[in-house]
């Protein structure tokens, strides 16, 4: 599938409101808890209608960063795109947890030139591509972040303190430290400050062999906390998003950011 087609098609996907039918954009690792000497993980990333089930378009690995526990850089090994998805290795040298995290920061604009329609997708520092002279113009600011965690070992907090931009989870219950039966709580920022009232949907995988969705909705709460209490073992996609007026982009009058984690819950 051309790479332009894939982008888009990950574009809409966090640009709309998220629904059951929705096309859901996603990274399953191989392993969230690994031990031994020398462990390597692989994650694979696709957009597609059942969860972790490769069938619709690859996702886009543009904007990819790898945190290690001390919070350097951690450059990624194989990765390709194919048909259906991404995938790309990490060795996980140090001990402690990893931050895998695909983000974007995107303008979607529509003007008149000349009295014809145009539309153009860029980034806030590609603006000056917009001719001068159209007329209409408007903007809207698009943030997304697609993120996992790894631990190798014992669990550190290190790579777990947010950037302030966005929408962005915070774990109070360590991501690779939840287990079914228990209550995980968690705390959602929007631009480093607390997004009450934001909806979260919690969603097992495997949807595709059951004949229910068999989701959740949590709402944060005054401080953007929420609590999600896992029915059974297994992996689980949590997505988040808001529109609202305030975007950071002087330019666009409207800003939609999403948040997107797959996280792992261990039997008891």
């Amino acid at each position: 599938m051309p790479k332009k087609i894939a982008a888009l098609a990950l574009a809409l996907t966090v640009a709309l409101p998220l629904t059951a039918e929705a096309h859901r954009a996603w990274m399953l690792p191989s392993a969230t808890v690994l031990s031994g000497k020398d462990p390597w993980v692989t994650v694979d990333a696709a957009v597609s209608n059942d969860l972790f089930y490769f069938e619709h378009f690859p996702l886009q690995l543009d904007g990819l960063a790898v945190m290690a526990p001390d919070g350097s850089p951690v450059k990624t090994e194989n990765a390709s795109t194919g048909r259906y998805r991404s995938t790309f290795d990490v060795h996980l040298t140090q001990p402690g947890t990893y931050k895998m995290a695909v983000a974007g920061d995107n303008l979607f604009a529509s003007y008149k030139l000349d009295g014809q329609q145009k539309r153009w997708r860029g980034t806030p520092d590609k603006l000056a591509d917009i001719p001068a002279n159209a007329t209409d113009l408007k903007i809207r600011h698009s943030q997304r972040r697609l993120e996992v965690f790894v631990t190798a070992g014992k669990p550190s907090d290190g790579v777990l303190k947010p950037t302030g931009k966005g929408l962005e989870l915070v774990p109070v219950t360590h991501p690779n430290d939840l287990f079914a039966g228990e209550s995980a709580r968690f705390t959602l920022l929007l631009d480093g400050r607390p997004a009450s009232g934001i909806e979260v949907e919690v969603v097992p995988g495997g949807n595709r062999y059951r004949t229910k969705l068999n989701d959740m909705t949590v709402k944060t709460d005054d401080t953007g906390g929420f609590a999600v209490t896992w029915p059974e073992p297994g992996m689980y996609w949590l997505s988040a998003d808001v529109t609202d007026t305030n975007p950071s982009v002087p330019q666009a009058s409207e800003r939609t950011a999403s948040y997107t984690v797959t996280l792992e819950v261990l039997p008891q």
